[in-house]
């Protein structure tokens, strides 16, 4: 099973507003009930070339619609891009980046906790994931 978490860098720290990160951590889970653990597998850049610098902000709040054909494009490049994961871990993400996962069989995993590390918030999930 593969979990794609938002991320600033290779520092591996959350970010919240998952489709407007830089990056996404892709990790797979090894081992099961409670001897799970997940295994860093890529660092892959975030596809959308919509995106310019003042939007890498986790406070941005997309405004566009469905209606946006463009716009959607570059959600679905998101999707595309982690086709092979089973879930994406998120704070916040917009109805384009929801329905592009959807698109892809992606389940979406709401994290509201306070831990900024991508394994760290994955240990705290790590029961929510069958």
């Amino acid at each position: 099973m593969k979990i794609a978490v938002p991320v600033k860098d290779a520092n591996l720290q959350f970010f919240g507003n998952a489709g407007h990160t830089p990056y996404f951590a892709v990790f797979t889970l090894k081992g099961g009930g409670m001897f799970r653990s997940f295994e860093l597998e890529a660092l892959r850049k975030n596809p959308r070339t919509d995106l310019d610098e003042h939007e890498e902000d986790e406070g941005h709040h997309c405004s566009h619609d469905e209606e946006d054909e463009a716009h959607v494009k570059e959600h679905l490049k998101m999707g595309d891009a982690l086709d092979d994961c089973d879930y994406m871990v998120v704070r916040r993400a917009c109805k384009n980046t929801a329905r592009s996962m959807a698109e892809h069989g992606i389940k979406i995993k709401k994290y509201n906790g306070e831990a900024i590390d991508a394994k760290r918030i994955l240990q705290e999930l790590s029961a929510e994931f069958i």
